[in-house]
């Protein structure tokens, strides 16, 4: 399934993902690409909302790789925007933290896509100007996913 989406501010990048955060299982991986500044972090933010994770609590990581939060699913948030290489990620064991048991949300993923499950639902921000972010969604066609497009209907370009 693909899906675009347009946002118009942070509270739309916001619903976008809580909509999908409400549709994860536990092993998903969520990819998120996109430039600095594009919304990854804010995206993260509604995904753990979703899962009952306050989102004050997740932040863009200075210097942290790998944060992990408790709520109705565990959400393992994963920026490798220090990473220089795919090497490095290995050398961590980062490819062992994609096969949690709770959902993993990985900024800066085209970094270490080759390490990222097949399956992973990829998140692609693209900066439109001002606020406006075009949000490309792809993930496994499933009933669950389905249900993620029906509850993001309001942001297809279009309405």
């Amino acid at each position: 399934m693909r899906l675009r989406l347009s946002s118009g501010s942070p509270e739309d990048t916001l619903a976008i993902a809580r909509a999908l955060g409400e549709v994860l299982e536990p092993g998903d991986v969520v990819a998120l690409t996109g430039d600095l500044g594009a919304g990854k972090t804010v995206f993260c933010k509604g995904v753990g909302e979703a899962l009952g994770i306050p989102p004050g609590r997740i932040v863009s990581p200075s210097f942290t790789i790998v944060t992990e939060h408790r709520g109705r699913l565990p959400l393992t948030h994963v920026d490798v925007y220090r990473l220089a290489t795919q090497r490095e990620a290995l050398e961590i064991g980062l490819d062992e933290t994609f096969s949690g048991e709770g959902v993993c949300v990985v900024e800066w993923a085209e970094k270490v896509m080759e390490l990222l499950p097949t399956d992973c639902i990829r998140v692609r921000f693209t900066i439109s100007g001002g606020d406006r972010r075009g949000i490309a969604v792809t993930a496994p066609d499933q009933p669950r996913f389905r249900n993620f497009r029906a509850r993001a209907q309001r942001f297809h370009p279009g309405g």
